[in-house]
């Protein structure tokens, strides 16, 4: 392709996938939405396999596209373990979390918290929601201007980011105003098939650079010279000098960190659990999930492939036909073999997928987080109203948040590259797990309680969500950078093999940081005794019963 710039037929093929999008947004758009429960929960009228599906293209995102090939080239395939933990977290919320949450018959899953705890419950930890979710999708929408960035500007300038970002968060409100959730999801199932095909694709036409017997490319991956095999699938994690607590991607990680990331990403993401809520009852959201879960394994597997065949091309051209240059920033790896070596029209429909791959994540998060403002914040504010009145307001919050998240992925231009260069081998997979974890400590908390135990008020709840923000916040370098030099301890600590409390904590893999701070948050919900839901009906129940000489009889609860 010459000088690494798109063709003319590149162009037609990203302009017939954007023609796509529009026309299967305007398509699935037709049925008209006359209230809230339409425009945000499709009328509870949606097949479970669309919703698997759907579940699977705004769990991956750009960051899948990008992160995931990263990470297999400079590491190995120990990220595929991370589902252990998914499917343990996907047999607990379709056990425990969705029966509950279509007994309430809820919109938004923090009401389930307003029937358990009351109703500052459920504020807080909606607020907490959208505060986690700006933060978490704000770093998807930056992870999905990185190759916008590239294809339009041809390099990565913080200013070209920018006006990337603006792009996807102006593509994502328009697409996401037509149609709700119904629309997404439809069009989820679509953009899946996309970006799934050019991920095949994309194997294909790497594999074809490949001359040498595939016995000596497996050789190659196991060998990695001297570095360790990039076959390895499961890591033990136990070094020389006990286990490791810095890498995320261990076997206790993937156990015990990544079943509560799971619950956070799950069973308390609204994002997520929003798509379980349009299925007809619980039996079918919960297959969703767990459906939803297995057709993940084999995608993610598929782009873990994409990143080992890349390092075979980049790093041994011994067995290849090619002698390319492998890019000094590996963010570029798989979009450099895009541009730079496939023919005219791949390289377009290898960006289509791409791009489909970002817009199916931010298209759901605008969804969810004014889903979540309307019926948890707003009603509270404005009651009374007609439902053309909050739908109205529904509209106006999804250009209000995607406002809102194009403002913070611009700040995650330069909070990853600044966080970044605490550690080197952290890369956009790792970033974009990470950012989750400040909402997910404190919901993950407070859910647990409310559904498993009969502990905790509305004030532990909200306490509870405060102490896992804060609990991440500490763990995290950029934090503390304001105050200590960690540069000058990371440079000591390799000089003396002394590593400072400080640097230990800070360094720790971002599951074991959510690990602490839901457990601290989990103390915290769990110390008063409170009253459980049916307790908190029997009472409201009785407080409007008129006793013996017209006042309200209270008798003594069992």
């Amino acid at each position: 392709m010459g000088e690494g710039r798109l063709l003319t037929l590149d162009w037609i093929v990203l302009l017939g996938y954007f023609g796509l999008l529009v026309a299967s947004g305007l398509w699935f758009s037709r049925r008209r939405q006359v209230d809230t429960e339409d425009y945000f929960l499709a009328g509870r009228r949606m097949p479970a396999w669309a919703v698997s599906v759907s579940i699977v293209a705004t769990s991956m995102s750009a960051a899948s596209f990008i992160g995931v090939p990263q990470s297999s080239y400079n590491g190995n395939l120990t990220y595929l373990a991370t589902n252990i933990g998914m499917v343990i977290a996907a047999v607990v919320i379709a056990l425990v979390f969705i029966p509950a949450f279509y007994r309430e018959r809820v919109q938004t899953i923090y009401e389930l918290l307003g029937a358990r705890f009351g109703p500052g419950a459920a504020t807080s930890a909606s607020v907490a929601f959208m505060l986690g979710r700006v933060m978490a999708s704000g770093a998807r929408i930056y992870i999905g201007a990185i190759p916008a960035s590239i294809v339009v500007f041809g390099d990565l300038e913080p200013g070209h980011l920018v006006l990337a970002i603006a792009l996807l968060a102006i593509i994502g409100i328009v697409y996401t105003l037509v149609g709700g959730v119904s629309s997404v999801i439809w069009t989820d199932v679509i953009q899946m098939g996309v970006f799934i095909g050019a991920c095949v694709v994309a194997i294909a036409l790497i594999a074809g650079h490949i001359e040498a017997p595939w016995s000596e490319v497996l050789a190659a991956l196991r060998d990695n010279g001297g570095g360790g095999s990039k076959l390895m699938l499961i890591d033990p994690g136990v070094r020389p000098g006990g286990l490791d607590w810095w890498s995320p991607f261990t076997l206790p990680a993937c156990i015990i960190g990544f079943t509560i990331m799971g619950v956070g990403s799950y069973g308390v993401d609204h994002d997520l659990v929003q798509r379980m809520l349009t299925c007809r009852d619980a039996r079918r959201g919960s297959a969703s999930v767990i459906g939803g879960i297995l057709l993940g394994m084999p995608s993610v597997a598929l782009f873990l492939m994409v990143g080992l065949l890349l390092w075979v091309f980049y790093q041994r051209p011994d067995l290849t036909d090619a002698h390319a240059v492998a890019p000094a920033d590996t963010r570029r790896v798989f979009l450099n073999f895009i541009i730079e070596q496939m023919p005219a029209g791949v390289s377009g429909l290898m960006l289509s997928g791409l791009f489909a791959a970002g817009l199916s994540s931010v298209n759901s998060t605008i969804n969810a987080m004014s889903a979540t403002f309307v019926n948890d914040v707003y009603r509270k504010i404005a009651r009374g109203r007609e439902e053309k009145h909050y739908l109205a307001a529904g509209r106006l919050c999804v250009v209000g948040w995607g406002v809102v998240l194009g403002a913070f992925a611009c700040l995650c231009v330069f909070w990853q590259q600044h966080g970044g260069r605490f550690n080197e081998s952290s890369g956009l997979l790792d970033f974009a797990l990470s950012v989750m974890t400040f909402a997910y400590a404190g919901l993950v908390a407070v859910f647990l309680t409310a559904l498993l135990t009969r502990r905790g008020t509305s004030a532990s709840a909200i306490a509870a969500l405060v102490v896992g923000f804060l609990g991440v916040l500490l763990l995290d370098p950029l934090f503390w950078r304001l105050f200590v030099d960690l540069d000058a301890m990371k440079q000591t600590f390799a000089e003396t093999g002394h590593r400072p409390m400080l640097l230990a904590l800070v360094s720790l893999a971002f599951v074991w940081k959510l690990v602490l701070a839901a457990s601290a948050a989990m103390i915290v919900c769990l110390l008063p005794r409170g009253k459980d839901a049916h307790r908190r009906r029997a009472d409201a129940q009785r407080a409007r019963s008129p006793g013996e000489g017209g006042v309200n009889r209270v008798e003594p609860t069992t």
